[in-house]
């Protein structure tokens, strides 16, 4: 029925073409379409979780094992697949870290609500189960399971840190990177206007340097600028810099193409070339009268102009990408001035757009020279420049600094974390397992499938470490449900975090280990796998229009 045409379907209507599944048609293909992906992504899960290959079309080479990193280089065609794509992307963006493990248990939860529509229970009915358990666990975590950081110091941080490198290419160097990562973050603290405390992962600067080992990396206070001064007699370093960020060319203007002028008098021709020198240099003056003494652009600058800069006593710098200078416009109060045009026509340079900071200046770091942005006036911000042998090494060390960045200001914000490797989820499990048998209504069964889907985490974790699964987990769970079932002042109760360790195949009390992740991380990846879930499980008919065909034009005319 799926692939007949509309007319000889019976519910077609007036449609012409076009295919329609529906009913359970339609599920299965969207449950396979979601497992196919979250097999891609299964054997990455985990610090001893494998790395994937992924080679573009124009043959770039990308080595990762950051969930969301492979999601975005496949080219997904599948509509429902196309959904976990999304949400890796949404989780990555949300919190930085956990992707891998929130689109393994939105394809496990879909999987398993479509055995339950297979057996007769209506999809509104598993959508209002799941919306139950997911409430639960979530009220559960925070109450039971998050400890606040303030309890813990500041080894916590430097422990959800390493947590989350565990998985990346920084594992086996993340006792010097974790305190790496914890002070650029702590460096850049800023309080709004709210008295909120943020901590802006964007205010740290991620360079990348080939050479050395990767650990020779290291962190300087200051936003650093991977390029150097304009002009060799330029000052290299400048106190209480007022900062002008450009987006625009400071070389002689030239005519425009199609802009044709008669003259009559070669003399002319003279008085043309010095008039476009000028109109360059009238702007430069302009800025260096606003008191400019640093100027960051991301054009270029020509010989005329930096002669003016040189003689002014300022530093000048070419060719930054538009993207530091949003930073650090950002950071010290600047505004990127693209055209210095105002509204009546005439050009000026207001000193309102100048930025703040203490002292700019030129450093020779390693091989390289780099222009350093320090004591900025609005936002702190700190940079870490990271050495390592090549290109594909450095850009996964910069995604696996990324997420440890993105881990610690939730943990910073949020101040409550919970044990990871497995404990969180068997001990949700064993919670929404006792919790189903208490309610009579018809729930009951979806409640119990999602509490059978968080074990995926724990199970996918002891595979990867080529432990037995089988075995480990219900340890785990017995474990918990020891916990679950005493008091609060007994000692069992302290089981609770107990949870897997992947290098030696035991478990282990993760919070003692020190193997912990924000529970706000927790909470989002539960709450977003529960969302792509719904919204694929609510899909009943899909319906796809042929594309159009097109007459074929002889060219020949015959």
């Amino acid at each position: 029925m799926a692939s007949t045409m509309y007319q000889r379907d019976p519910r077609a209507g007036l449609f012409l073409g076009g295919t329609r599944s529906s009913g359970a048609e339609v599920r299965d293909a969207n449950v396979a379409a979601c497992q196919t992906v979250s097999n891609i992504l299964k054997s990455s899960l985990g610090p001893v979780g494998l790395d994937k290959m992924l080679v573009d079309n124009v043959g770039d080479v990308t080595i990762t094992n950051d969930g969301a990193t492979i999601l975005s280089l496949l080219e997904v065609a599948h509509p429902a697949a196309r959904i976990l794509v999304s949400l890796a992307t949404q989780q990555d963006k949300e919190v930085g870290d956990g992707t891998t493990s929130v689109v393994l248990l939105a394809s496990e939860l879909l999987r398993r609500a479509n055995e339950l529509v297979r057996n007769k229970i209506h999809p509104t009915t598993v959508i209002t189960g799941y919306r139950l358990a997911c409430k639960e666990a979530c009220r559960f975590m925070a109450e039971q399971l998050s400890t606040k950081v303030d309890k813990l110091g500041k080894d916590s941080l430097v422990n959800v840190a390493k947590t989350s490198m565990s998985s990346k290419i920084l594992a086996a160097d993340d006792d010097f990177f974790a305190p790496l990562a914890v002070d650029a973050m702590l460096a850049v603290k800023t309080i709004n206007a709210k008295g909120e405390k943020k901590y802006p992962v964007k205010a740290v600067n991620v360079l990348k340097a080939h050479g050395k080992s990767a650990r020779e990396s290291f962190m300087v206070k200051g936003y650093a600028l991977n390029c150097t001064v304009a002009s060799h007699a330029m000052k290299l370093k400048v106190n209480n810099a007022k900062i002008a960020c450009l987006d625009m060319n400071l070389a002689k203007q030239r005519m425009h193409l199609g802009v044709h002028i008669t003259i009559d008098d070669p003399e002319q021709l003279e008085a043309i070339r010095a008039r476009e020198s000028e109109i360059t240099l009238e702007r430069v003056r302009k800025i260096l009268a606003a008191g400019a003494n640093v100027i960051l652009t991301t054009k270029g600058i020509d010989d005329l102009c930096l002669k003016e800069f040189v003689e002014a006593g300022a530093m000048a710098v070419r060719r930054c990408r538009k993207e530091d200078l949003r930073r650090i416009a950002k950071a010290t109060g600047a505004t990127l001035i693209s055209s210095l045009a105002n509204l009546e026509g005439e050009e000026t340079f207001e000193s309102s757009s100048l930025g703040f900071a203490e002292e700019v200046s030129q450093e020779r770091i390693s091989d390289d020279e780099l222009i350093l942005v320090k004591g900025t006036k609005i936002v702190n911000s700190s940079s870490i420049i990271l050495r390592g042998a090549n290109d594909y090494m450095l850009d996964e060390m910069e995604r696996a600094l990324h997420d440890a960045l993105s881990i610690i200001k939730r943990t910073l914000e949020s101040g409550s974390v919970v044990p990871g490797g497995g404990a969180v989820e068997t001990a949700l499990s064993i919670y929404l397992e006792n919790f189903a048998t208490t309610l009579g209504s018809r729930e009951q069964l979806a409640i119990a499938e999602f509490a059978s889907a968080l074990l995926t985490i724990p199970k996918t974790l002891a595979l990867n470490a080529a432990k037995d699964s089988t075995d480990l987990v219900a340890k785990l769970r017995a474990y918990h449900n020891a916990a679950q079932n005493v008091s609060i002042n007994d000692p069992k109760r302290n089981l609770m975090f107990y949870g897997l360790d992947l290098i030696n195949g035991k478990v282990i009390d993760n919070k003692q280990q020190g193997v912990l992740e924000p529970t706000i991380s927790k909470i989002k990846s539960l709450k977003s796998a529960l969302e792509a879930a719904t919204s694929l499980l609510r899909i009943d008919d899909s319906i796809q229009v042929a594309p159009e065909r097109k007459e074929e034009v002889d060219p020949h005319g015959h």
